[in-house]
């Protein structure tokens, strides 16, 4: 069941169809499937989006939602051109859901039907959208495992493969059951079919079935029983009568019978790029306008698919297409911010933030007007907003007298210890950009390290812009302007803004006590440019004691747990979770197998594991499924696996990489359906 929508017009809604899922207005449905139904959606911006929920009786299958739920964290992970952006979902709620941009147009499998082959720029422009589709998802580690004409949309801007519902992490990890065959027919791969190996190559065989089916209007394979199909894939040739010249040896190379002889997406890529600027060469010869350069510019120059009119869908008003505009530039910005993270890290949204937008952030939340910004830290001179008042009495002739214990002061220390209120509205807009050099130097140094641990998890696309209120004696860390950012990824810019603003400025209390005037922070959000206000996501006192300042043993938690499931993008962290998962599993299997009072089920439940860029640690999860894991000592037996083999692999990769941070540890055991973690153990490495 695709999530992106087709070419067909916006059915009515039906008796029992919900009016709203999640952000978005429900208006119709786009299709149905035994899995669920995909409805017609948009927000309040007038974005066309298609979403699709599960039927109940899916939901209620605890497996049928660990896989949905792994279908939503692998499109996460993947961005890049000629793909359909996933928007947002909610794998947790009582009827899972998932929502993706609308891709209007038909499949290529319908589009064929009714007219024929593609032919000229436009074939190769399809051979080169897709082969770019596939790079970046095999870049991202992922296969997608169901690459077939039903599966890729002929929009009016080009091709969009789509649908990742059978898709797996490279490491091996599936979304389907174990044991199930995976894929149809005449677009598997010869070597799935031997040994059920299902990698990048296998996806660039079915690629080259694709294009060349694209091409000719023929399967290269032919039709008839599985059976037979399936030895034509392993014995004969494909049938390439009709495939142009040049595209030819991509496409042969594609479906060679061995994985290691097969091209690769990006090449293929690139390949089909330079076959397409020759033919845009030719298309667009003799016109006024200079040829186009960049491959999505040569895709859309070339491609003649007609543009849907579908007047079902309600046109937002002009302000709102214009809105639009941008929240679908936004949409396909953003997908990439978590792509790239490891297959032990489930469960991460992406959501509609502008790469450039994001950039533009204001100065300062009391900057009179939008301005660019490219520091990412400080931002440029904002203008003071309204005064905070500091006075509150008269004194007996009458006189103002200022009861603000910084009023006069030159430089005054830390003075709101023990002040537990939250900072105010009025005092995030009051406050202003860094003025003296300490100031300065102390945003520099929590934007540097908000930063950081944003990249950590694909979200380097958000800015924080660091502002100061001297009366407030407060650091503010702003977010924003990103509208409809997921909740999962507020968390992660709320931990990064309080851990990295606790941190310097502990520092710089403990460098300059009788100078140094801030000791409160906090972290705001914005959703839009020109906001007078925000939201509040979390504020603190650094005199209260930050993560790496507390004496004693450090403890996991739930936020550092919903933290470390948001996947990584940080190719060190990829590598060592997807080797640390693996030996936990592995020795976790061999302590089953060794007996000692343990459950033998235990060794089918789910291990995972994650990092928190935040408190530098990984979390390393487990979904005890079968109940195996009940009992105290069972779960004495997980926690000493896990860490022995957590703390291995951590202190490995410390003494060989000097930027490798992550020494702590923390084990959490999941009972029933992944409610609220029990933390059976934390640690650190190194002690």
């Amino acid at each position: 069941m695709s999530s992106a929508g087709t070419g067909g017009r916006v059915q009515p809604a039906r008796p029992g169809d919900p009016s709203r899922v999640g952000p978005y207005r429900i208006i119709g449905r786009l299709g149905s499937g035994g899995m669920g139904t995909v409805h017609a959606g948009l927000t309040a911006d007038g974005l066309r989006v298609a979403v699709k929920v599960i039927h109940p009786a899916q939901a209620e299958d605890r497996e049928f939602r660990a896989r949905f739920r792994r279908e939503v964290q692998l499109s996460a992970r993947v961005q890049g051109p000629c793909l359909v952006p996933l928007l947002a979902a909610d794998p947790e709620a009582d009827a899972p859901w998932l929502a993706t941009a609308y891709a209007p147009g038909p499949t290529l499998h319908q589009y064929l039907a009714d007219h024929g082959p593609l032919t000229g720029g436009t074939l190769y422009a399809f051979a080169t959208g897709t082969a770019q589709a596939l790079a970046a998802v095999h870049e991202a580690d992922v296969v997608h495992r169901d690459v077939k004409p039903q599966n890729v949309i002929l929009t009016p801007a080009g091709p969009r493969v789509l649908d990742f519902g059978i898709a797996r992490a490279a490491d091996g990890t599936s979304v389907t059951r174990t044991g199930v065959m995976t894929g149809t027919p005449g677009w598997i791969s010869p070597e799935y079919y031997r040994t059920s190996a299902a990698g990048p190559e296998g996806d660039m065989f079915a690629w080259g079935a694709l294009v060349a089916y694209a091409a000719t209007g023929r399967l290269p394979f032919g039709t008839g029983a599985p059976d037979v199909v399936a030895f034509r894939v392993m014995s004969e040739d494909p049938d390439l009568d009709g495939v142009p010249g040049e595209l030819r040896e991509v496409v042969e190379s594609a479906l060679a019978k061995e994985p290691a002889d097969r091209i690769s997406a990006a090449s293929a890529a690139q390949e089909c790029s330079r076959l397409l600027a020759s033919q845009a060469t030719q298309v667009l010869a003799g016109g006024d306008a200079p040829a186009p350069t960049r491959v999505g510019e040569l895709v859309t120059a070339v491609w003649e698919i007609p543009t849907v009119d579908d007047p079902t869908w309600h046109a937002p008003s002009a302000r709102s297409r214009r809105r639009t505009v941008t929240t679908v530039l936004v949409a396909a910005a953003v997908i990439g911010a978590l792509a790239g993270g490891a297959l032990a890290f489930p469960a991460a949204f992406p959501d509609d933030a502008d790469r450039g937008g994001a950039r533009d952030a204001v100065a300062g939340p009391s900057a009179a007007s939008p301005a660019r910004h490219t520091g990412g830290a400080t931002g440029p001179a904002a203008t003071p907003g309204p005064a905070v008042a500091t006075h509150t009495a008269d004194d007996a002739r009458g006189i103002r007298v200022p009861t603000d214990p910084l009023a006069g002061v030159a430089d005054p220390a830390f003075t709101r210890a023990g002040d537990e209120a939250q900072p105010s509205d009025d005092e995030w807009r009051a406050s202003t950009n860094a003025s003296t050099q300490e100031e300065k130097d102390t945003a520099q140094a929590i934007g540097n390290d908000v930063r950081a641990m944003l990249a950590t998890k694909g979200l380097e696309h958000l800015t924080a812009t660091v502002t100061f209120n001297r009366r407030a004696q407060t650091v503010m860390v702003t977010g924003g302007p990103v509208s409809q950012l997921p909740e999962d990824d507020q968390e992660v810019f709320r931990r990064a803004g309080e851990t990295a603003s606790c941190t310097t400025l502990a520092r710089r209390l403990q460098s300059s006590p009788t100078t140094w005037p801030y000791g409160r922070y906090s972290v705001f959000w914005k959703d839009s440019d020109g906001d007078t206000e925000a939201d509040v996501l979390g504020f603190g006192r650094a005199t209260d004691g930050c993560y790496n300042e507390v004496a004693g043993q450090w403890r996991g938690d739930e936020s550092g747990m919903a933290t470390a499931q948001i996947p990584s993008a940080d190719r060190d962290e990829i590598r060592v979770a997807d080797a640390t998962d693996k030996a936990v599993t592995a020795a976790w299997r061999a302590r089953v197998a060794e007996g000692d009072g343990v459950d033998p089920s235990a060794a089918d439940d789910d291990i995972s594991l994650g990092f928190d860029p935040a408190e530098k640690a990984a979390y390393v999860w487990i979904q005890d499924t079968y109940g195996g894991l009940i009992g105290r000592a069972q779960r004495d037996n997980f926690q000493d696996v896990a860490r022995r083999t957590t703390c291995g692999k951590l202190r490995d990769e410390y003494s060989r990489n000097r930027s490798w941070q992550y020494i702590r540890w923390s084990v959490a055991v999941y009972s029933g359906n992944m409610g609220t973690p029990e933390f059976i153990g934390s640690g650190d490495c190194l002690s």
